[in-house]
Parts: C-alpha cells; structure tokens; sequence
C-alpha cells in the first residue's frame, strides 16, 4: 500500500504541469485586456502601458510562463489583479465556505441517493422502485439554477423559513446544499440500485437466503459490502465535480466561494487567481481518486495495491 501511495503521489507532478500548461494557455487566450480592465475605462494608452508592463503582460509568453511556472513551484501564485491582494489569500478566505457547502451537499445527497437506490433495488419494478426512479430521473433533469431560484422563492420569498444568501449561520447552508446535491443524489440512487441488483442475483446472495439468513441481513451483511466499491468509485468523482462544480449555484445564492471568485475572476481577466483555481480543483480531483483508491482496500480486503 505504502508503494502504490508513493507511486500515485510521484505522478502528481507530470499531471500537474500538463494542466499548468493548459490553463496558462487557455487564460491567455480569453478575449480581452486584463491591463485595461485593471487601469480602468477611463485610463489612456501610457497607463495601460505601464500597468501592462507592472503585470509582465509585455514579456514574450514563453517568458510568461517560465515566471509563473517558477512562482507556483514555490507556492507563489501571485498578486489578484483585480484586489491587488495575494491570491493564496484570497483562495484561502474563500476555500472554507465553499468546501462546508460540498460536504453538506454531499452528505445528504449520499444518504438520500443510497436510500432510495437500496429501496429500488430491494423493491425492483414495484411502486417503491418506480417513484424513487421518477424522483432520480427528476433530479438529474432539473437545472440546478432553476432548483435553487425555485427553492429560494417558496422557503425564502413565499415562507420566510430560510436565508436567501449565505450569512454564515447553518440555516444558510440548507437551501445551497439541497441545490448542489439534488443532481449528486439522483446519480447515487441510480448507481446504487445497478450496483446492488447485479449483487443480489449473484450465488453466494441466493446460497445466505437457502440458508434462513433473514432478508435484512442478506441486504446489509452481504449485498451493501459488495455493492459499495462501484458506488464509492462515483462518490468521489461526484464529490469532485461538486468541489469544482459549485459555480451555479454559488452565484445564484450569492455565496462567498471558491466558484464565485471564479465566476469574478473570468470577468475581470484575473489570471492569477484564474490559474491558481483551476489548479486547486484539478489537484483535487487528483486526491479524491487516490482516496478512493485506498477505501477499496477498506471495504474489500482482498484487493491489493502494487
């Protein structure tokens, strides 16, 4: 295990370059002057000039890059053109609220979705499987705006229950949370229910039953074991793209996240902080596969890293 850990770190590093390098491109080719954003409307073409120059704007691009691939490998991702303030800093104020609101979401869609996928599959092509793949299928197929804009009008406009924007209590977190997670869920209760028919028709299933073990014991002893390595596979790449997928959602209930920054960022051709979060989100990815990998390990000990 300690090998395969060390392994998967090593490969880190090529990874991590290839998407430096796609992202210093990708910024570089967005339309726009990030100088003239940031000298403002009403500046002339001398200042833009010099913030131009004060930006390493006017250095040739392979230069550009060799300066920037340099700083990130000390951990410097530079100044956010638009605050003029570190961008560790601002990623760091900005990286607590948006991972709170992944873990609510994810928590909730992971027991919502495994729930209803079990009861399906238990109950496969009866009315419990019928409405739980009604309510998934809706889920996936509801626009995550539109879910967040129609929640906030009945619990927030019409009730009076819940905030409309994040002010940092846990009430705000509610409405957020059910928006980003409602696709997640569905996707969970879909995979479950695969996942644990395929394992109730296997032998070993139908042996436990000959046998007069009781049906729940069946369901959580043998099937939720077996059937929990797929359904731990799409956790975390689910809980990736919620880290990374935030950015609907965050600017529809005017939270102060990660995906907010971001949504600020392209429009005002920050290319620091541009850089610097799409980096943190592919790094993440990264590591939620790695720990996926070693929780195979955990609910299986049979399988073995080399």
């Amino acid at each position: 295990m300690l090998t395969f850990l060390v392994k998967r770190l090593f490969g880190l590093l090529p990874t991590l370059f290839i998407v430096a390098v796609l992202v210093f491109l990708f910024v570089h080719l967005l339309p726009g002057d990030p100088a003239r954003l940031a000298a403002g409307p009403d500046a002339d073409e001398a200042t833009v000039a010099l913030v131009r120059a004060d930006l390493g704007l006017d250095r040739p691009m392979p230069q550009q890059f060799a300066h920037f691939f340099v700083k990130i490998a000390h951990g410097d991702f530079g100044t956010s053109t638009r605050s003029k303030r570190p961008v560790s800093q601002e990623i760091g104020e900005r990286f607590m609220p948006t991972l709170l609101l992944t873990l609510a979401s994810m928590v909730w869609a992971v027991v919502l979705g495994m729930g209803i996928g079990i009861v399906s599959a238990v109950w496969r092509n009866r009315w419990p499987d019928r409405l739980g793949m009604t309510l998934a299928v809706s889920g996936i197929s509801f626009p995550a705006f539109a879910l967040g804009m129609l929640l906030m009008e009945i619990f927030s406009v019409k009730l009076g229950w819940l905030p409309i924007v994040g002010d940092g209590s846990w009430q705000s977190y509610i409405l957020p949370s059910l928006t980003l997670g409602a696709a997640v869920a569905a996707v969970m209760a879909r995979f479950t229910r695969a996942s644990f028919v395929e394992v109730m028709n296997e032998d070993f299933v139908r042996t436990a039953r000959a046998k007069g073990v009781p049906e729940r014991l069946v369901i959580v002893k043998h099937c939720l074991r077996n059937a929990m390595i797929p359904v731990v596979t799409m956790m975390g790449l689910q809980f990736g793209f919620l880290l990374g997928g935030s950015i609907v959602v965050e600017v529809v209930f005017n939270w102060p996240g990660l995906g907010r920054l971001l949504v600020d960022a392209v429009s005002m051709r920050d290319y620091p902080v541009i850089q610097a979060e799409v980096l943190l989100f592919s790094l993440e990815f990264i590591i939620i596969n790695l720990v996926v990998d070693v929780l195979y390990a955990v609910i299986n000990p049979t399988i073995r890293f080399k």
